[in-house]
Formats: structure tokens, C-alpha cells, sequence
């Protein structure tokens, strides 16, 4: 059985079973193969801009006996995939902004797919606040802590005439499903956040107070209000 890590394995828990999937920055194909193993989905694209990354994809396609089921495809973001081709898009591994280009230059496929799995390696509340502005709703968010690294990860649909409260910042920065369900992963986030910007401000506190220091400092206040703010969520629920 192919193993894989845990950021992979909890992106591909997001992938709702029975679906066809398309895998955009497919690299080694280990999510499709993944699930195909586990017969979570009935058909898979595995797509990569790149063609030596596709050429292992297919290889390591091959090896696990997922050939029936998978193919691969070059393809510069969702560019050759077609709008409805594919039920599921996943779109992992990759910084910020290049998720939000690729969304936003696929717009038409982005839009026909049911679901849409991101697990964004940077940028995440600028990834968040587009999903907002451009009709996205997050229908489950999810968070790993592996190798000392904090992963966050959300499965959204375009559903654009449907209503909800307006996000606030503390939901761009940290997720507004992870705050609401009191993720665990993020608690230990958001204490390790906080220890760090107090060590900071902490040694700023003991230099000569320049322009530029006092500049700094502000700005690490402001971002501890906004970690307060979400250590609300689970302070509440301890009272």
C-alpha cells in the first residue's frame, strides 16, 4: 500500500468518495493513486504544468496498477481541463498566490466543479479573503501539524447567490471553521504564534526606541490582538 504524509493523507480525506478527481501540480500522482487504492474515487486526472513531474506521475501510476483509472495530462493549471470534466479539484502543495491565479484564470472549470480541496503552502488568508470575494463558500476546513510545520487546508464550492455573515479578519487569518469548531491544531498554532510575537516585542522592548521600532511594534500589537481574538474561541469554551 502506497504511504504517504500526513498533509497528504488529510487532503485526500476532503475528496468526497465516488467522484472524478482532478489533480492540478500532480507531481508524483500520490494523491489520486492514493485513493484509488482505496476506492474513494471512480476516475482521476492527474495533471501537471511540468512534463518530468508527469512523467513520474505516470510511472508511479503504473507501478501501483491505477492505469485503468488514472491518466495523466499537461496542463498549465486548469487550462486543459474541461468545465464539468472533473467533480473534484484538488490544488495542493502550492503558495497562495498561485492557487488564487490558477482559480482565477480557470474560472469557468473552478466554477462547474461540485467540489474544490486547496491546501495552500502560503498567503492562506489572502487565499481565504478571494474565496470570499469571489462566491466561494467553505464547506470544511482542516489543519495538520507535521515535521514542526502547520498546514491548513479548506474544501470550497462556488455557490455565489447564497448568503452567509460577512467574514471578519480574524476568520481570513485563521479560518472561521477552525476557530468555531475549536480545531485542536490550531489552538497549538495560535500559542506558538503568540509566544513568538511576545519574544519579539520582548527584545524590542530593551532596544533604543528608533522610528522604525516603535513602527514594528505596533504592528506585533495588532497581530496579537487578532491572536486574542481567536484564543477567544477556545478560552469560552473552557469557562
Amino acid at each position: 500500500m502506497l504511504k504517504i504524509s500526513k498533509r497528504l493523507q488529510t487532503v485526500a480525506s476532503m475528496v468526497p468518495d465516488g467522484i472524478r478527481l482532478a489533480d492540478i501540480g500532480t507531481d508524483h500522482a500520490y494523491i489520486p493513486i492514493y485513493l484509488c487504492l482505496k476506492r474513494r474515487i471512480s476516475s482521476a486526472i492527474a495533471m501537471d504544468i511540468g512534463r518530468g513531474p508527469l512523467e513520474r506521475a505516470a510511472e508511479h501510476i503504473a507501478l501501483y496498477g491505477c492505469g485503468d483509472e488514472i491518466t495523466t495530462r499537461l496542463s498549465d493549471g486548469l487550462a486543459a481541463l474541461s468545465p464539468g470534466e472533473a467533480e473534484c479539484i484538488v490544488i495542493a502543495g502550492m503558495g497562495g498566490g498561485l492557487v488564487i491565479h490558477i482559480l482565477e484564470e480557470g474560472k469557468e472549470t473552478a466554477h462547474a466543479a461540485d467540489q474544490i480541496v486547496l491546501q495552500p503552502q502560503s498567503e492562506i488568508p489572502a487565499v481565504r479573503r478571494y474565496l470570499a470575494e469571489q462566491g466561494y463558500v467553505t464547506d470544511l476546513e482542516e489543519m495538520v501539524l507535521e515535521d514542526g510545520k502547520y498546514y491548513p487546508m479548506m474544501r470550497v464550492s462556488y455557490r455565489p447567490f447564497e448568503t452567509f455573515p460577512p467574514a471578519c479578519e480574524t476568520d481570513f487569518l485563521y479560518g472561521a471553521g477552525l476557530l468555531r469548531s475549536r480545531h485542536p491544531v490550531l489552538l497549538s498554532y495560535l500559542q506558538k504564534e503568540r509566544r513568538q510575537y511576545l519574544d519579539i516585542m520582548e527584545g524590542l522592548d530593551r532596544q533604543i526606541k528608533t522610528e522604525k521600532i516603535a513602527g514594528r511594534i505596533v504592528q506585533l500589537e495588532n497581530k496579537l490582538f487578532y491572536n486574542n481574538e481567536a484564543m477567544l474561541y477556545f478560552t469560552s469554551a473552557q469557562t
